[in-house]
């Protein structure tokens, strides 16, 4: 294996970095800081004014991993923490967006919109979006319990986009 020379190796490095870079990649934790003062958060189960049972549970399970899994902020509950995470699921709407030649369904696109705010203790709205709207396709098929897998895994696909969102756009709007 022939050695490559310093300068080339800082060539290939950077061209690297540039790339990963140019691509929308960040290494962790670059970027993310807590808003001032708050160093622990609590996430409590959204409210879910829908007709679809459950979901309140999926996105407040994903937007606490995606609080505990990146660390810049200590999940704990919610009489110790120096901020609360709160909201409501407001929407969930399906439509179809392709038929069969028979104009059935073919596929279908859910819609789920939240409104979410992030509350120091003293009161304070740190951050809110009133209509932070996630979006997914899925396929429809002649069983009607894979239809209601696909579309629940739609739904569990914005409940994980929508939490990775959420937490980048707290930590990074500080």
């Amino acid at each position: 294996m022939k050695h490559l020379g310093p300068m080339k190796t800082v060539t290939m490095a950077l061209t690297l970095l540039l790339a990963l870079a140019a691509c929308g990649y960040h290494l962790k934790g670059s970027g993310l800081k807590a808003p001032e003062g708050v160093e622990t958060v609590a996430v409590t189960v959204l409210e879910n004014r829908t007709s679809e049972s459950g979901i309140e549970m999926t996105f407040t399970n994903d937007l606490t991993y995606e609080f505990t899994r990146s660390k810049v902020l200590r999940v704990v509950d919610e009489k110790t923490a120096d901020a609360v995470l709160t909201g409501t699921i407001t929407s969930l709407g399906v439509q179809t967006i392709s038929y069969t030649a028979n104009y059935d369904s073919d596929e279908r696109r859910v819609r789920v919109t939240l409104n979410l705010s992030l509350v120091s203790k003293d009161g304070k709205i740190l951050w809110s979006d009133p209509a932070l709207a996630g979006i997914e396709e899925f396929k429809v098929s002649d069983d009607r319990f894979v239809t209601d897998r696909n579309r629940r895994e739609a739904i569990e696909t914005i409940a994980e986009r929508i939490a990775e969102r959420v937490h980048n756009r707290i930590l990074q709007d500080f």
